[in-house]
């Protein structure tokens, strides 16, 4: 998901890598990535009514963190030491990108379709560039930030549903309120993480950043659970828990992770629009939520926004493109 890691653990650029393989193949698996982490979007939206939002965050990276712990094991050592060394760090990070992102998202979802939900999410990498700016210190051209206006207008559309007039009476969804929260929360994780340079194992430390959004999630479960706010552990719960744990959750890391090493931070990141198609194609299928006009609108000038701001990216020096 909104719900998935960004390529920015260790930036390496993956095209050596991939000529030892089948491209082809690594896109596949990069694809195959994203329609799995498409699928906790329907899953999350499908037992809105009966599992509460954090509940949901809580297992899903809880589990995802014990399935992928063994596979680490070499980098134990490494881990501790980090964890050590910078565990404040890590604790704030993970638990702002892989549990305060998601519990927002799976919040909003409880109100939102799962088809909104997908274009909202298409903004984090216009958001994580904005933020850079001021927090990296990232060059940022009149296009992009132009590009980043039309985009922001997309969302605003939708938002609305393409009526200027329910802005003015504030007549807005929460829950979608709530998507673009997680999304800034996403983004600001990915250029923190950017900042914090940690010299580990790409997937170890993903592992590392998932204990600590379990950490994180922990505290708003129990209020849940305090609250008299119970799962509902029927099939219905269990299926989805078990889809946004394991094939949405571990599985779903572990490929896109090697979809990094494969094709490189770059091109894999690319794949991330590719989300939005198969969440709107699934939640058609699965929930039978319609296309609106509104939301054709608002993914036109999202499209538009993101083409400004890649066609015409202002000229860099060569070190700062690598970085």
């Amino acid at each position: 998901m909104a719900i998935h890691v960004l390529a920015v653990h260790r930036d390496t650029v993956g095209t050596e890598q991939a000529a030892g393989g089948s491209l082809a193949g690594a896109y596949s698996v990069g694809v195959f990535c994203w329609l799995l982490s498409a699928g906790v979007y329907i899953a999350a939206k499908w037992v809105s009514s009966e599992m509460p939002p954090w509940a949901l965050c809580f297992w899903r990276v809880l589990i995802a963190w014990a399935i992928l712990m063994p596979i680490v094991h070499r980098h134990f050592g490494a881990m501790v030491t980090l964890a050590r060394a910078r565990g404040l760090e890590l604790l704030a990070i993970g638990g702002m990108g892989l549990a305060i992102c998601q519990g927002l998202i799976f919040v909003g979802l409880e109100h939102a379709d799962a088809t909104t939900a997908g274009i909202i999410i298409a903004l984090i990498p216009i958001i994580t560039m904005i933020l850079a700016r001021f927090i990296l210190a990232e060059p940022m051209g009149r296009w992009q930030v132009i590009g980043s206006i039309v985009a922001f207008l997309g969302i605003v559309v939708i938002i609305v549903k393409g009526s200027p007039t329910a802005l003015l009476r504030l007549d807005l969804n929460p829950g979608e309120l709530w998507i673009v929260a997680g999304a800034f929360c996403f983004s600001l994780y990915t250029v923190l993480l950017r900042r914090a340079k940690f010299d580990l194992n790409r997937l170890a430390l993903l592992v590392l950043l998932l204990g600590a959004a379990a950490l994180t999630a922990l505290p708003f479960y129990l209020f849940e659970l305090v609250s008299d706010e119970r799962s509902t552990l029927n099939a219905s719960g269990l299926i989805a828990l078990g889809y946004v744990a394991i094939p949405g959750g571990a599985v779903m890391y572990y490929l896109f992770n090697r979809s990094i090493e494969a094709l490189g931070a770059a091109r894999a990141g690319v794949l991330l629009y590719i989300q939005t198609v198969f969440i709107a194609v699934l939640a058609y299928l699965f929930l039978g939520e319609q296309l609106q006009r509104y939301h054709l609108e608002g993914a036109v000038l999202i499209v538009a926004g993101l083409l400004l701001i890649i066609l015409l990216r202002p000229a860099t020096s060569a070190e700062t493109t690598k970085a």
